[in-house]
């Protein structure tokens, strides 16, 4: 039980941050090797506005989003699009994408490791909390139901209004989707946005309960990339379902062998969906 509670506990937090990078791949087409320094700089936030300011990490959760949001849109106007426009299929994006945003990740770590340094981290909510027997912080707790709560948002976002249906639409079919009327250039935008300031609402909440260093953005990247290509790029729902049991999968590795084990096993799960289907969960076989 200590397992399944701990485990769906992270998962909760790895699904907010795979959604995000979801977005920016599912929909922008864009592989952003930068996304794990966008939840250090949420996290990072978080820290200084704690120590410095009093001001609630979630509380924080309403200045670091807009921010982020916007941070993102400017990044995806001035450095994403020109890429987009001079591509001449997807394959040739993925490969602009992945130079130009493995460059930014090295640019994002320098900056921060310049202005704070490399470790930080700050106590909040850490007390104890039985819950079915099972002992658990507070902060991890109120992280899981934030990050339901924003993810939840997401989802009826995403299925009930006409923008949320237009980034859907152009997930599945870019080009069909121009034909109907969509803007896909804005679109794209939009979902790239989104997906940085939900990746930056993510690191404020897991810097709750989680010591963050300016070079461990990698780590998550990563993660979230084994997420969403086990529950199906573009999908929310398996990102979702992904990325409990990835938590599940960390925490019983810790639990039961060895903490350091614990990236070697999502490697191998990513290995294994690779190997046995590629197309995820929820995905689609291509033709």
């Amino acid at each position: 039980m200590d397992i399944i509670i701990s485990g769906l506990l992270l998962g909760g937090t790895y699904a907010l941050i795979a959604m995000g990078l979801n977005l920016q791949y599912g929909v922008a087409r864009i592989m952003n090797l930068a996304n794990g320094e966008m939840l250090v700089l949420g996290g990072l936030a978080a820290f200084w506005l704690f120590v410095f300011a009093g001001i609630d990490p979630f509380f924080t959760l309403l200045l670091v989003a807009p921010v982020a949001f916007a941070g993102n849109w400017l990044i995806y106007r001035f450095l994403m699009a020109p890429l987009v426009r001079r591509s001449k299929n997807q394959g040739a994006l993925d490969v602009d994408s992945i130079l130009a945003t493995f460059g930014l990740s090295f640019a994002l770590v320098g900056i921060m490791v310049s202005v704070h340094g490399e470790y930080f981290t700050y106590s909040f909510l850490a007390d104890p909390l039985s819950i079915l027997g099972t002992t658990v912080a507070v902060n991890r707790l109120m992280a899981f139901i934030a990050a339901v709560c924003i993810a939840g948002a997401l989802y009826c976002w995403l299925n009930l209004t006409y923008a949320g249906t237009a980034v859907r639409a152009v997930s599945v079919n870019a080009e069909a989707a121009g034909l109907v009327g969509i803007n896909v250039a804005k679109i794209s935008a939009l979902a790239f946005a989104l997906g940085g300031a939900v990746t930056a609402a993510g690191g404020t909440l897991i810097s709750t309960f989680i010591t963050l260093d300016a070079s461990i953005g990698v780590v998550f990247t990563m993660k979230a990339l084994i997420i969403i290509i086990m529950g199906g790029i573009g999908d929310i729902r398996g990102a979702i379902i992904a990325a409990l049991i990835l938590g599940l999968v960390e925490t019983a590795v810790a639990t039961l062998i060895d903490p350091g084990l614990t990236l070697v096993a999502a490697y191998v799960i990513f290995l294994l969906v690779l190997l046995l289907r590629p197309q995820g969960m929820f995905g689609r076989r291509t033709t």
